[in-house]
């Protein structure tokens, strides 16, 4: 069972471990390149205070954004700003989606995200926290996924993992990390490939952010997997 109140408090605690990073950098480093192509940290930090207004439009009954095009420029429009207002809005739009999530609210209510997605309200938190944390390694700072808490990259995994169950594309497949094992892919009337690593490099390659190159594959090929 989801537990959004945990989840908030780990959003804070992430937010926070971001914040702090961040606050080394200087305004040319927010524009130097970030990990996502053609994104620099500005748009990362940018798209971060974006995501967390979006968010409260969900809980509030919203559509999370304007339009995907509106998103778009609304990340392209803040990249540019220097740390300190960087940070400020970062801070502040994070503690506009705690005060919202902090509400006494029916969490077992379904909500919309983007492009007609649907999850219950209690996930949102979770969703908050899997932005915070991949998007802080994705500001190539020092903060590896190696640095992730051992709950959410599992957490993510699993989520990941049921993101792709039944995609025609991805054969059936099982990962495993040693102590725990998830299934994904077609359903299983073919051969599993067996793909084996620690948490990190399986969360990295299910999340775009790792080639693959650090896992163990048996019965077949790393799959293809699809865009998030």
């Amino acid at each position: 069972m989801i537990d959004h109140g945990h989840d908030l408090a780990s959003v804070r605690e992430a937010t926070d471990r971001l914040l702090t990073a961040a606050a080394e950098l200087d305004n040319a480093a927010v524009a130097e390149p970030s990990r996502l192509p053609g994104w620099t940290r500005g748009h990362v930090l940018a798209h971060l205070a974006r995501n967390a207004d979006a968010l409260v439009n969900v809980l509030e009954g919203r559509p999370m954004y304007a339009s995907g095009q509106a998103r778009d420029a609304e990340i392209e429009r803040d990249a540019r700003r220097p740390l300190d207002v960087q940070l400020t809005d970062v801070r502040d739009s994070g503690a506009r989606f705690q005060e919202t999530g902090a509400a006494p609210a029916d969490w077992s209510r379904t909500v919309e995200l983007r492009n007609g997605v649907t999850d219950s309200a209690s996930s949102v938190p979770f969703r908050r926290w899997v932005e915070v944390e991949l998007h802080h390694v994705d500001l190539g700072i020092g903060y590896e996924l190696e640095d992730v808490p051992a709950e959410f990259a599992e957490r993510e995994i699993d989520f990941l993992a049921r993101r792709f169950s039944g995609h025609p594309d991805v054969p059936p497949t099982r990962l495993t990390g040693g102590t725990h094992a998830w299934r994904t892919g077609r359903e299983a009337t073919e051969p599993e490939v067996t793909v084996t690593g620690s948490a990190p490099e399986l969360l990295g390659w299910l999340a775009g952010r790792r080639d693959g190159s650090g896992l163990t594959v048996r019965d077949g090929s790393l799959p293809a997997l699809p865009p998030l």
